[in-house]
């Protein structure tokens, strides 16, 4: 997502590291990238085989409308001890509102 691209600064700042993933394979993630978004500097993982084994794990898998199979758009920041600190799911063409985040991640500290 540009948005969480272009806050990698502050993000940095705080010791978080954005990590994308969806139920798309990898090529799909190259060719976004390549015609769509632009290179992202952080990781975008690929939760195409087993379908959505990941996904599923955290309660995001739509198995409704609009599109069943996909992933719903969701931020969750995970702390230092690996415990889910913050969850946010968001309407499919809702983008992530970053300062949210960022104000998620300051309370952490």
């Amino acid at each position: 997502m540009p948005d969480l691209e272009s806050a990698a600064a502050d993000f940095a700042r705080l010791h978080a590291q954005v990590v994308g993933i969806s139920v798309d394979s990898i090529p799909s993630h190259v060719a976004w990238q390549k015609h769509k978004v632009g290179t992202l500097s952080y990781p975008l993982a690929s939760d195409f085989y087993p379908h959505a084994e990941v996904i599923g794990r955290y309660g995001l898998l739509r198995e409704g409308p609009p599109i069943p199979g996909i992933s719903n758009r969701a931020v969750i920041v995970v702390d230092k001890a690996g415990k889910v600190a913050w969850k946010k799911v968001y309407d499919l063409p809702t983008k992530p509102d970053v300062d949210e985040i960022l104000a998620a991640l300051k309370s952490l500290r």
